[in-house]
């Protein structure tokens, strides 16, 4: 035990006085989940679009003012041509166009059936189109309503079933609210796999670690007092970012603070099995950010961060399974937004913990002590 004590102590002041190191440690972190948190953002404002009106009457006036009084939209030009508002959408100056035909008010004071407007959409990115239609629709809906009371006093929302919405665990829609715990275990990964890789292949490229290995130390001597420093530092960034995540975003946490540092700990014993095997299998630290890199970006941008799991393919959601990030992911937003228990979460948490049995044998037996 004073061997470990004395190893971790000197890991300690490896960190301390690498000044190139603390800051990527406990600056960077915060900085980038104060900015990632504010450019992640899944809402669209001031979508740009041109407004082509063939009929320029009072109620496609009224039309466009309902697309320009909202905050999702902009209404860049107004046109009397097609030709023209496609041009604005071939050179990126718009990304929808909206044609009101001929005739419109007059086929709507006559109760004609056959009435229709043009919506063109840029679809490059599907998202954002699917995103921007999914508005245009909203706001149709409620000028389609308004029509039907002007002009037949007829008030829809005391026909058929009257619809009772109610939002759980995210009352205000706050996108925030959702990125912030993913981010914050998409940022506690990054440092603590990294670093781990990094570790042992500093003392290979200092030429330390022949140093070591002809001392009568002990190889699991050795990986414990060079994991356990790190492990303490991602619980520290975790704590931290949490800290953060209240004051500057008011997260909600409603669950027990408790069982997400539990699994947090579990969860850190794979990061730093993984960042241990890593460290075995390359030589230079470049290698290391190498590898750690491609296993990284494979992780994050299957951890349903950023998209839905369900909807990836069927052999995506079965490759998931192995992904610890997205375990971490899901268990964050189910304590802290839905105040979920042990019970909700153990199918997570012992597949975390068979993880980091597996990962802590492979790279414990991989790594080798010679002396």
């Amino acid at each position: 035990m004073r061997i470990i004590l004395f190893l971790i102590q000197k890991e300690f002041l490896q960190i301390f006085r690498n000044k190139s190191m603390l800051p990527l440690i406990f600056v960077v972190p915060i900085v980038q989940l104060i900015i990632l948190v504010n450019a992640a953002n899944f809402e669209m404002k001031n979508i740009k679009l041109s407004f082509v009106d063939f009929d320029n009457s009072s109620l496609s006036r009224q039309l466009e003012n309902k697309f320009s009084s909202t905050n999702y939209f902009k209404i860049v030009n107004k046109y009397y041509s097609v030709k023209q508002a496609i041009n604005d959408l071939d050179n990126d100056k718009v990304s929808t166009v909206i044609v009101v035909p001929k005739d419109f008010e007059k086929k709507i004071q006559n109760n004609d059936k056959n009435i229709s407007i043009q919506v063109l959409t840029d679809a490059i990115n599907g998202t954002n189109a699917g995103i921007t239609q999914a508005y245009i629709y909203s706001v149709m809906q409620s000028f389609n309503n308004k029509i039907v009371f002007k002009f037949y006093s007829i008030d829809l929302s005391n026909l058929g079933i009257n619809l009772s919405k109610r939002f759980w665990y995210n009352p205000n829609l706050n996108y925030k609210t959702f990125m912030v715990p993913g981010i914050l275990v998409l940022l506690v990964t990054i440092i603590s796999f990294i670093l781990s890789g990094m570790n042992v292949v500093r003392e290979k490229e200092l030429g330390t670690i022949e140093q070591i290995n002809v001392t009568p130390i002990k190889k699991f001597q050795f990986i414990i007092g060079k994991l356990l420093p790190i492990w303490v530092i991602g619980m520290f960034e975790l704590a931290f970012g949490l800290t953060i995540g209240k004051l500057l975003f008011d997260i909600p946490i409603v669950g027990n603070i408790a069982l997400v540092f539990a699994f947090a700990g579990v969860y850190m014993i794979v990061l730093l099995s993984m960042g241990l095997l890593v460290s075995t299998i390359v030589n230079t630290q470049q290698q290391s950010m190498f590898v750690s890199f491609f296993f990284m970006v494979i992780f994050i941008l299957m951890s349903g961060l950023f998209t839905s799991i369900d909807s990836m393919p069927l052999w995506a959601q079965y490759f998931d399974k192995i992904n610890p990030l997205s375990y971490f992911i899901e268990v964050m937003r189910m304590i802290l937004l839905k105040g979920s228990e042990f019970k909700d979460i153990y199918i997570q948490f012992f597949s975390i913990l068979l993880f980091s049995i597996i990962m802590l044998l492979i790279s414990v037996n991989r790594y080798r002590k010679y002396s």
